[in-house]
């Protein structure tokens, strides 16, 4: 049997003997859409398990050995994390919320703060809220070793053991073994993702590691290197972290002293210039999800190599990937296809041509097509609502809220509200009034009318709003009061 994360952790005998994972959330996975989207990127979606990106992430670094995760996401991503969190029983997390992106050197920087104030011996485990792992057996012992070595004062990377030449993923190139520490290698290089012709090179010559963008460190290791080779970051996250505040269960960070932070990314910032770097082979079945191949490649398959998820039908298909989250789609004589079915929108490309949707997405923003990087279905932290028609001067929506929440009480200037409970009882104030509105029961809110929507049930809550006016958009909101916090 293998070290495990505490026996290696108690050889060492640091102030804590728990690793501290830190979870950084902050990509878009725009090779994903029309799934992943800005407004709900692929960690929150369920792409390889029962669980979201980000569950399988934190239930991975969970439970003994583990303290309570550092999670850095976006503002507008906050509420999601939470719940998602929560969901899975991770409980205690320290949520840093980012004013704005500034790549992963600053968001690692900051995590590293915050650990420090506790304990700056603290190892800590990064990794993206978004990579899956298929073995996920052979990744204790590798933690463990590389949290003997951080300990020790090096910056550790776990590198995949490549199992194709693949154009998509940067590489490591292993150095000499490590003195004392059996399957560690000190890093030769970095290289940056090659071209077909140099992948195959590197793979063929077994030097080569796919770079995972995992790493393992104590705080004071991280802030010692941050602080030689980045000053001006550890400046400004320093900053940014003092003047932070507290807002229900997440930590914002000081807006103007973190937008000051250069925008870098921590393989420039350190691992490629720093001398403590260290490379763990691992075979983790280790994937960044980053594309539909990469998921066609992940996921279980027929006999034709098919991929069906939804409420598909394929007939003389083979090799293919075919995802429907609503109407039913039927792909009849192709091979090695992606199709994937949203209600707003619909991809298919060749699987060869996975990482261009990138560029699909990049001309819809271009065209201000709002399908780039917004859903029908938009998520509060009361519940969500998604739109179901509009026309001229008319807008139908579902909303459901969650037993025990409430949205803002709140004004409109240019449109008027009727809403109609389906399910659940529902609390309405309406100006000096509060109404209890039972199913099929509803209540008629005119433009200007001081108003707030709350469920006191036990169940979902689930009406239709209909609104009527001459502008629909959501800026159409006065909060007068709101207990999330937003303005």
């Amino acid at each position: 049997m293998g070290t495990t994360i505490t026996q290696a952790a108690r050889q060492q005998e640091p102030v804590s003997s728990l690793v501290v994972p830190v979870i950084l959330s902050g990509g878009s996975g725009s090779r994903l859409w029309p799934v992943s989207r800005s407004s709900y990127p692929k960690q929150f979606w369920p792409l390889v398990s029962k669980h979201t990106m980000v569950q399988e992430t934190a239930l991975r670094s969970h439970g003994a050995g583990f303290s309570a995760p550092i999670v850095v996401c976006n503002n507008e991503h906050r509420f999601i994390m939470a719940e998602q969190l929560k969901e899975v029983g991770v409980t205690g997390a320290h949520i840093l919320l980012e004013p704005v992106g500034r790549n992963s050197a600053p968001a690692i920087t900051a995590a590293a703060v915050l650990a420090a104030e506790t304990d700056p011996d603290a190892v800590l485990w990064v990794m993206a809220a978004d990579a899956a792992m298929q073995k996920p057996q052979n990744v204790g012992p590798a933690l463990a070793l590389a949290a003997q070595i951080a300990r020790a004062g090096r910056i550790v990377t776990f590198g995949m053991t490549p199992t194709r030449a693949e154009t998509g993923y940067g590489y490591i190139e292993k150095g000499a073994a490590l003195d004392g520490y059996d399957g560690a290698f000190s890093v030769a290089k970095f290289v940056e993702k090659p071209d077909a012709d140099k992948a195959a090179s590197m793979f063929e010559s077994g030097r080569f590691l796919w770079n995972s963008g995992m790493f393992v460190f104590t705080a004071r290791t991280m802030l010692a290197e941050m602080e030689k080779f980045e000053p001006a970051i550890v400046a400004a996250v320093r900053e940014a972290m003092d003047r932070r505040r507290s807002d229900i269960d997440f930590e914002r960070l000081d807006a103007t002293a973190f937008a000051a932070c250069p925008d870098i990314s921590i393989d420039y910032a350190v691992a490629e210039r720093t001398s403590l770097m260290t490379v763990i082979p691992g075979d983790f079945g280790w994937s960044d999800v980053g594309s539909w191949d990469a998921l066609w490649e992940l996921s279980p398959k027929d006999d034709a190599g098919n991929v069906s998820i939804g409420d598909v039908f394929m007939h003389n298909t083979s090799g293919s990937y075919v995802r429907s989250d609503g109407v039913l789609t039927a792909v009849t004589g192709v091979e090695d296809l992606l199709v994937v079915v949203k209600d707003d929108a619909v991809l298919v490309t060749h699987r060869q041509h996975a990482q261009d949707v990138k560029a699909i997405v990049a001309q819809l923003k271009k065209a201000g097509r709002k399908e780039a990087t917004a859903h029908t279905r938009c998520y509060r932290p009361w519940g969500f609502y998604e739109t179901l028609i509009k026309g001229s001067r008319f807008q139908v929506k579902r909303i459901v809220v969650d037993p025990g929440e409430k949205l803002s009480l709140q004004k409109h200037f240019h449109r008027a509200e009727h809403w109609v409970v389906v399910e659940g009882t529902a609390h309405v104030t309406r100006d000096e009034e509060i109404i209890l509105v039972r199913e099929n029961e509803s209540v008629y809110l005119p433009l200007g009318t001081v108003h707030r929507l709350e469920n006191p049930g036990r169940i979902p809550l689930t009406l239709i709003e209909v609104q009527s006016g001459p502008y629909l958009g959501e800026d159409d909101i006065v909060r007068l009061e709101d207990i999330y916090s937003r303005s």
